[in-house]
């Protein structure tokens, strides 16, 4: 009787989680067939599914009609080098908080995280005008230094909470052994964090990938990510919901393949300590 009740609720979990999944999945399986519509089906109603003329001309014309390559080349020079900034800064900030705290600790940790809760409006016109009298407006570096400075919070909260799990016993003997404090952060804690290292790597990335906000406001055409470049498909004499379409799956197909090969790496990483 126990085991047909337990076998019941694992198919019901396992129900909800599929559930879930496709729920998630149906906007991007939804983007991706109107990516291969025409202009009049793609606005039909009833919508039409699977049985339209399905064609490539939205992929040529949006190939056609803006830079793509350069914009995949700035996403990706934009989201991994802030990633990497933020990374090479907030490894020894997370380091400091985890294994040599003060009395304030938790509250500078609470209000790194309260930061997150500032409207990002709030800081863009002095952002601008900083940027303009430094004359970095439309550059990869203004980009890469703003996206560093919006994920940091998160990415310090991550690696402190994987470097508390690991035993502060270690590196106080890799001090006895005579490790200095460069040596125990980079041959010590790091390789021991590295599943906790990844996730964030790759979170961060992900998210410096997704942001539009700043990367639309703070560039034209130089530094234009793949985010303002499907923001250029909204035209002011309306929405193309084809061709968005098919400039969405360009800008997402990348993070996409990334992060389905990447999921194992991911999920190690966030469960990262979490058993003992």
């Amino acid at each position: 009787m126990a085991r047909a009740i337990s076998t019941r609720k694992k198919i019901m979990w396992t129900a909800l989680a599929w559930t879930f999944g496709l729920l998630m999945f149906f906007p991007i399986l939804w983007t991706f067939l109107t990516s291969f519509k025409t202009e009049a089906a793609a606005i039909s109603d009833p919508p039409v599914w699977f049985f339209f003329d399905w064609t490539l001309e939205n992929y040529v014309e949006v190939q056609a009609r803006s830079n793509y390559p350069k914009a995949l080349m700035n996403s990706i020079v934009i989201a991994v080098g802030s990633t990497i900034l933020g990374i090479i800064i907030a490894v020894p900030a997370a380091w400091a908080m985890a294994f040599v705290p003060g009395k304030k600790t938790k509250d500078i940790l609470l209000w790194m995280l309260s930061t997150k809760m500032l409207p990002a409006v709030g800081v863009l016109y002095p952002l601008v005008l900083l940027a303009k009298w430094l004359g970095v407006m439309d550059s990869r570096i203004l980009l890469i230094v703003v996206l560093m400075l919006i994920n940091l919070p998160i990415i310090v909260w991550m690696l402190y909470t994987y470097f508390k799990e690991i035993p502060g016993e270690i590196l106080e003997a890799a001090r006895m052994d005579g490790a200095s404090l460069k040596s125990e952060i980079i041959h010590v804690l790091t390789p021991m964090a590295v599943p906790g290292i990844a996730s964030t790597i790759l979170l961060n990335i992900i998210l410096a990938w997704n942001e539009a906000f700043w990367t639309i406001l703070l560039t034209t055409v130089n530094a234009a990510p793949l985010t303002a470049f499907i923001a250029s498909f909204s035209a002011p004499e309306g929405l193309f919901y084809a061709k968005l379409s098919a400039a969405s799956m360009m800008a997402v197909a990348p993070i996409l393949i990334m992060g389905w090969f990447s999921q194992k790496q991911l999920v190690r990483g966030l469960t990262f300590g979490a058993v003992k």
